[in-house]
Order: structure tokens, then sequence, then C-alpha cells
């Protein structure tokens, strides 16, 4: 056993997932890795997905199970695989290089401290491994392969974690980019003793390399590629099962089925199925606590990387999005990597891959509430975002307007948002009006839960605002372009949407303060808003 070369750290990493109380068998991936090797021909495979999608914690899974460091069979034979024929055949029958790319040396501030490291480590595990094959451990790590094939016939399995960590690293400069690639490809590409080569990473290959490098690679994204798609993030039933084991073993839960849904759901497959963030519902449950897990620190300037390059082409449609609305948007790969995103289709693609935005039949959104929480951090805090920036900072006075019946002051703040220039503003339909209000009313989410579209009592509500503190006053808001706004709380009356409120099925605490119904209307033939306040 070595570092690199039949490494105990992938089997230990695995055997401490599959031993925690959130633990979610994935492992008849193995199973389509295989068929893809044994039967399609593939033995390159890259899978790319947004960070924190379970990438490395897969990787480990293949390394273990592959792998002659240790018998896994202790793991294995008590999960789903167990019964596959294929893969007992396979069982630590192989030897695995292990490579996770994302690893730096101490001090390393070179690309040749960096590669030398690896290929250093990989040569002594050789060495060791195979003393009788005469190993030069200055050597290339692809010659020294090849006489161990041509001596032993031994293959090798390779898993790769964070392959384009390297792209990202400040001492790597695009000549020692093009240097990587070649080493990729001198070490993988044609090489008879390389019986499988299994790749993670965010971005996709191709859009790395313009030539034909790494083009033996069939690679496997979360918008396109149907294969492998249930392999990384929960699905519903998993989350289900995770919920279950939650209330089973947790002392005071505090998250319900629907806090998991609403914060953590909103990603798509190519297939059409919906998953969850893993990373932030394992914290979630774990920690018996909703909250950002996935983002990391300063995550609204980390959405304003995308963006800053093209903020008067992208900020409408960042108010439409952060009022839950989808905008049209043509998703290319190759644009992810561009240090300089500036079409509109070029921000939204590079957002979608690195898991910021999700995609759906030509749309892409705000996945879930952990990351429309950062996206209304961005309006409310970068000048840079113009009118957007304006309108959200006027949206605690919006709040305390409201809560006061002062509707000439939010008649005021909505007269001031329509005369902005903005085609989000011209009100064709309710969808502009709700997007507006949304913009208006976002410091409420500091003290509130929004809910678009709720189904409430016999119909369908445009805003419901569910308060933090129980006692709270809630409000129930609907919109009309071209009535009234005694029409809309006509109809929040005969619609009966104050039903929210008397408490939900199995929900342990109702809300005790006041309810309003508010309704907002435009008129197109006056160009005017109006507003009214009830108490129900």
């Amino acid at each position: 056993m070595g570092r690199y070369l039949n490494s105990m750290v992938p089997f230990e990493t695995w055997r401490q997932i599959t031993r925690t109380r959130f633990f979610v068998d994935k492992t008849f991936l193995l199973e389509d890795v295989l068929n893809a090797v044994e039967i399609d021909g593939q033995k390159f495979l890259c899978i790319t997905r947004p960070r924190r999608f379970g990438k490395s914690v897969m990787a480990n899974m293949i390394a273990a199970f592959f792998g002659k460091a240790l018998d896994s069979g202790e793991i294995f034979n008590n999960l789903a695989i167990a019964e596959n024929e294929s893969c007992k055949r396979h069982l630590n029958q192989h030897n695995v290089i292990f490579i996770d790319f994302s690893r730096v040396p101490r001090g390393c501030s070179t690309y040749e401290q960096y590669i030398d490291r690896i290929q250093d480590g990989i040569n002594q595990d050789l060495a060791e491994t195979y003393p009788e094959t005469g190993i030069d451990v200055a050597g290339t790590v692809w010659d020294n392969l090849l006489t161990i094939y041509e001596k032993t016939k031994e293959t090798f399995v390779f898993v790769i974690d964070e392959w384009d960590a390297v792209f990202h690293m400040p001492f790597i400069s695009k000549d020692k980019q093009q240097e990587y690639l070649t080493f990729l490809k001198n070490l993988l590409k044609d090489q008879v003793y390389a019986k499988l080569t299994y790749m993670t990473g965010v971005l996709p290959i191709a859009k790395y390399s313009s030539g034909s490098e790494l083009n033996m690679f069939v690679e496997y994204d979360m918008c396109v590629m149907e294969k492998f798609s249930n392999f990384f993030g929960f699905t519903e039933g998993e989350v289900d099962d995770l919920f279950d084991v939650y209330l089973k073993t947790t002392k005071g839960p505090k998250i319900t089925r629907q806090d998991l849904r609403i914060w953590y759901d909103g990603y798509h497959t190519a297939s059409g199925e919906r998953l969850y963030n893993p990373r932030s519902v394992v914290c979630a449950l774990s920690n018996n606590q909703l909250a950002n897990y996935w983002t990391s620190s300063g995550p609204y300037d980390e959405i304003f990387f995308y963006v800053k390059n093209n903020i008067n082409d992208v900020r409408d449609d960042l108010v439409l999005m952060a009022a839950g609305e989808g905008v049209k948007a043509e998703i290319k790969n190759y644009a992810a990597v561009s240090m300089e995103l500036n079409t509109k289709d070029e921000i939204y693609s590079a957002m979608v891959i690195y898991g910021l935005l999700t995609y759906e039949d030509g749309e892409v959104f705000i996945p879930n509430k952990e990351l429309m929480d950062n996206f209304q951090e961005l309006l409310m805090n970068k000048e840079s975002m113009g009118y957007v920036y304006r309108l959200a900072n006027e949206s605690k006075r919006m709040l305390e307007a409201t809560l006061c019946g002062d509707t000439d002051t939010m008649t005021k703040i909505l007269e001031f948002a329509h005369n902005t220039e903005s085609p989000v503003f011209s009100y064709n339909s309710e969808i502009e009006l709700s997007a507006v209000v949304n913009l208006v009313y976002l410091a409420a989410r500091d003290k509130y839960r929004v809910e678009r579209e709720d189904k409430a009592g016999k119909g369908y509500v445009d805003f419901i605002f569910y308060p933090e503190r129980k006692t709270a006053d809630a409000l129930i808001i609907e919109l009309k372009v071209g009535s009234t706004p005694n029409a809309a709380i006509r109809q929040i009356k005969e619609k009966n949407y104050a039903l929210r409120f008397k408490g939900k099925l199995g929900e342990k605490q109702k809300y005790t303060g006041r309810v309003l119904a508010v309704g907002i209307s435009y008129s197109k033939k006056t160009k005017k808003h109006s507003c009214k306040i009830e108490k129900l």
C-alpha cells in the first residue's frame, strides 16, 4: 500500500461515511461504471457536478471497491450492490492509483513542485510494489507503468478526483495549464495499462482543452447527460428516508420535511428528476438546524463575480428570478471556463455549472431558499446593481408601511419602482408586477418565509408571508393588473386564503398574530397603483 497506489485512504474515508447516521447507499453507480467499461467499451469516464454534490464521496467508493489495499467486502457485502454478480468479480481485484488533484504540498509555489510531488509519489509506490521490474524513480510515470505492464501484464484503475482544481491555483499559468493537459494525456491516452479511468471535476474537460489531449473521455454533466444522474445529489425518496431517520434519532426535531424541500431542493437532472443538495441536507439534519451550508464565505460576492461584467443586461433577470420566475437561457458548457463572462448566456451557463442556478426546459431558476437568500443579499448590498439596489433598500420602509396600514407610502414606493426605466416594470402581466412586489418587500425575508403561488383555501394566492415568530403579523398579498385592490381583497376572502394560518396538518404551533389581507393593483389605463389592507 502506498500514498497513491492501492492507498488505504479512500477505503478508510468511504468506510467512515458508510457508518454515519445519514448515509445514502448509491453503490449501484458501480454497476453502471462496469457496464460502461465491459459492455460499451467506455473506459474513460468523467463526471462533472457542482461543488458539494458528492463527487469525492463516489470517487472514494470507486477506489475502495476496486482497490487491493484492503478487503472492503465487510462494507459492500451489506450494501445494494452485493447482489450484482459482475461486481462481485471485481471487488478488490485491481490496482488502483488514486489522485486528488486538489491537494497542494506545503510551500508549493510552482507547477513543477506541484506535479513533481505527484509523479515522485507514484513512482516511489511503483518501485516498492514492483521491485523486480527495475523502476526508474526519476523517470516518467507512464514509462514506469508501461514497463510494469510489459513484464507482469498487470493493469491499473485510475481514480482521479478534482481533476480541474489545478486551473484555479494562482501559480498555474496558461502555459502550465497546457503542460498539465499533456501530462494527463501521456499518463492515460492510448495506454494499454489503463483498465479504467474514473474522473471527477466541476467543469467539463473539453472546455479546458482546445485540442485532442483528453478527447478519449466521455463526459457526464448534470444538464445534458442522463446517465449517472441519480448518483449525485439526493432524490425525493432518499430525502424521505433520511427524514425518517432524523425523526427517530433526533431529540426535539425542529425541521419539517417541507423545510428541507424549500431550503435544499430545486436542482434538476437531464432526465427531469429533482435533486436536493446532499451536503446541505445532511448538515441540516445532523445539526437539527436549517442554515446555508453550501455556499462559501461571502456567498453573494461569489454570485456577483459572475454577473459583474454585464450588470445592465442581467439585473432585470435577477429581479424576476428572485421572485421565483424562470428566465430563458441557452446553456453552453464552453462558457463556464471563460474568465470574461460577458453575454447573459455565458453568465448563466457558468452559474448553472457551478450550482448557483438550476436549468430546466430552456429556463434558469434560483433553485431554493439556501441560494435565494444569497441572491437577495446581492440585490440589497451591491450599489452597482443600480435601481435594483435602490428599490431593494426601500423594502424595509415598504414592510413597515404595510404593517402600519400606510397605503399612501406603499403606493409612492410602487410608483417610484414603476418610474424606473426597465422592461420588468411594464406590467404586461402579473408576472412583472409580482417581480416588482417581491423586490420592494425583499427585506421582509429576514422576518418572514415568503411563498409564491401557494395553495391556500380554495385557490392559489400570489404571496403568503409566514412570520418567523408565531406572534407576529402574517401577510396575504394578492395582485391585480387591470383591476382594483378591492377585487384582490375580495378574492382573498372568497378563496379563504387565511386558512393557512389556522395551523397546518401536524403543526405544533399555530399563528396568533394578525392576518392582513393586502390588495395591490395596477391600472394600465391610468398607469397608477392602488393598495388596500384589511385585517382578516
